[in-house]
């Protein structure tokens, strides 16, 4: 027996529930595929190792979708300052949201935090079915419809298809969408530290030639890390003990905080950028980490999903007809490639610079990150957009 959708979504985690939600709302009739649901919250349960960095823009989005007041009444911390400085130099720049008549410059919230919220949500309209635990298995497509069968045997009918289901995507290497990758040598070691001195609700980030390290405000004087090393040195960063590794981050950061006095369970992960050779094929479109993944040096990547979710329901809500047509998939396709190519590049970019020992690019970012704190304007257009206000 086929069940009849407008669109299936392939992946439930924060972009492809986020865009379950806004088309619920939109009145489409959705199907959502996941292999695991989110464990469940309890406030006394320590902080989570993976946290998004969620944007002004993010946080509306969510507020759309049903799910803000979820994530609020669970966990989610504002950051108001970002302070970001060279390690190998006096150049530094900081943000404020004061200075932007902003409350904050957005929030740090646990991944799981935000996929319970968006469930909550998803589970609560009628137009939307959740299909957990199960999975894609075959897809065929004619001029009509596509036609997924899954795990669990069940078979599903759709105008499109929506890989939102990661970096390994399912969705792509069906639809036979190649994509281009890039090693950036590097994992990201990621914790939740304990500080001496209080955050102040700022994020802190040092670069480094071996690569930035971040400090991400939580509650109760906890941060959650971010480093970026080496393998190598992220490896070796995993075998020290707790206080030899307490030491060394103390040190990444400059004491900013004064010493790290206590620090949980670490975990590394290599980073890759990719970005797929195109964003869709026959009644079929990519969002999110199917589509690009970009270095986390920034925090950028889960925005960036959530955008291509907004832009999507932005073009299917435009047609009155098909919601897979080349038209859509197109017009989707134009509009987010080139913003998802420029951040990626730029991360690179940053990367590389931050990463030179030569004399003269450690003047240039030195001053180049003098200049820019000293020009309100330009400086704050940069916060702007990052925000996505």
């Amino acid at each position: 027996m086929q069940v009849q959708y407008d669109v299936i979504i392939a992946g439930g985690g924060m972009v492809g529930a986020t865009l379950a939600c806004l088309l619920g709302k939109a009145g489409k009739r959705v199907a959502v595929l996941e292999a695991h649901s989110p464990s469940v919250f309890s406030p006394e349960d320590p902080y989570d190792l993976r946290v998004s960095a969620l944007s002004r823009a993010s946080q509306r989005a969510l507020l759309d979708a049903g799910a803000w007041e979820g994530i609020a009444a669970r966990r989610a911390f504002p950051y108001e300052v970002m302070h970001v400085w060279d390690a190998t130099g006096s150049g530094e720049i900081r943000f404020d949201a004061a200075d932007l008549g902003e409350p904050d410059l957005g929030h740090i919230v646990e991944n799981r935090v935000i996929q319970l919220a968006l469930l909550d949500t998803l589970q609560s309209l009628d137009g939307v079915d959740w299909y957990c635990p199960d999975k894609l298995v075959t897809l065929l497509v004619d001029e009509q419809r596509i036609t997924v069968t899954l795990h669990s045997g069940q078979i599903l009918q759709a105008q499109l298809l929506v890989g939102a289901d990661g970096a390994q995507s399912k969705v792509r290497e069906l639809a036979g969408i190649g994509i281009s990758t890039q090693d950036y040598g590097q994992k990201g070691l990621v914790c939740v530290a304990q500080t001496e001195f209080p955050h102040q609700f700022t994020a802190w980030q040092r670069f480094m030639p071996s690569g930035p390290v971040a400090f991400l405000p939580l509650a109760e004087g906890f941060c959650s890390i971010v480093w970026t090393l080496p393998a190598d040195q992220a490896d070796a960063m995993l075998r020290l003990s707790d206080s030899d590794f307490c030491r060394e981050l103390s040190q990444a950061l400059d004491y900013r905080l004064g010493e790290v006095i206590a620090v949980g369970e670490r975990a590394a992960v290599s980073l890759r950028g990719r970005h797929a050779d195109s964003y869709s094929q026959e009644r079929v479109v990519l969002v999110g980490d199917a589509a690009h993944t970009i270095h986390p040096l920034a925090g950028q990547g889960v925005n960036l999903g959530i955008k291509d979710a907004l832009e999507l329901v932005a073009q299917i809500r435009h047609t009155t007809g098909d919601c897979g047509s080349p038209k859509v998939l197109r017009a989707y396709e134009r509009a987010r490639r080139g913003d998802n190519i420029l951040t990626q590049k730029a991360m690179e970019g940053f990367r590389l610079l931050f990463g030179n020992t030569l004399t003269p690019w450690k003047i240039l970012r030195n001053s180049g990150l003098t200049v820019v704190n000293r020009m309100g304007f330009l400086k704050y257009e940069m916060a702007k957009r990052a925000m996505g206000i």
